[in-house]
């Protein structure tokens, strides 16, 4: 029985799962955090492939059921918690491999890449956002679509933005709604986000930056002069100083130009 408050879809077909572990790019070496582990399918495969699996599951059923299920393997851990709450910033190098629920793929997208970076002092070694190397996730297709937009493209916004501030993003394949149980309303498809050791663009002030990013596309079919007057008013002066056209549409921004409209602000 799935738990509809909990967004469960599950994946049975192991065509589609080895095609997942593929796109991942995995190595015997890694570390593999599973978000949403479900019946223990992917996890038993991944456990095979890499040094470990952190199983993160949060249904009580289920994560009793795979205490046996997964009994025997010992490279895996099974974590009984919120996923959005498990603190990452403790692991060492890692990659995230999952099927996450629809109704927390946007927060558990922002809280894996906005972890901060902490200096051990103990250990003498940093752990946070530097750390998370990879993920490979099943998304709704419209959500993956928005992921890789371009600027230009009617899917680019701010969640485009801010994965690709983080990672190179990559499209790996569509997956039919029929191939889940329960049979969902949308198709799938799994992205892969390759994370950068630092952002791409310097900012220098990357609350400012998001902060620019959100009230622009508030208003995404007015022009930035109007939409970003919310933020100062000055707002054409500041543009012309940034090399932009006050006249043009958030969509059309390159995150470079909203980096630097950033930088300028001051």
């Amino acid at each position: 029985m799935t738990k509809k408050h909990l967004g469960q879809h599950f994946l049975y077909d192991p065509s589609i799962l080895n095609r997942i572990i593929e796109g991942a790019e995995l190595h015997p070496g890694d570390i593999v955090v599973e978000i949403g582990p479900g019946h223990g399918r992917m996890t038993r495969m991944l456990a095979e492939k890499v040094k470990k699996v952190i199983a993160i599951e949060l249904d009580d059923k289920l994560y009793e059921s795979l205490k046996k299920e997964l009994s025997g393997y010992e490279n895996v851990e099974l974590i009984h918690e919120d996923a959005l709450k498990y603190p990452y910033e403790t692991l060492p190098y890692f990659k995230v491999v999952a099927n996450i629920p629809y109704y927390i793929t946007t927060p558990l997208i922002f809280r894996l890449l906005e972890m901060k970076q902490t200096y051990h002092v103990d250990t003498q070694k940093t752990t946070g956002r530097k750390n998370l190397e990879t993920m490979t996730l099943t998304v709704q297709k419209e959500v993956a679509e928005r992921i890789v937009a371009k600027p230009g493209n009617k899917h680019y916004g701010i969640l485009s933005i801010m994965v690709q501030f983080y990672a190179k993003p990559g499209l790996k394949f569509i997956i039919p709604k029929k191939a889940f149980r329960p049979v969902p309303k949308v198709d799938s498809a799994v992205i892969h986000l390759e994370i950068y050791g630092k952002p791409y663009f310097h900012v220098k002030d990357e609350d400012l930056f998001f902060r620019i990013i959100k009230t622009a596309f508030s208003k995404r079919r007015k022009m930035l002069s109007n939409s970003l007057k919310l933020i100062r008013q000055d707002v054409k002066d500041w543009l012309v100083k940034a090399g932009i056209d006050p006249d043009r549409r958030p969509e059309t921004l390159s995150i470079e130009e909203f980096a630097r409209l950033a930088n300028v602000y001051n």
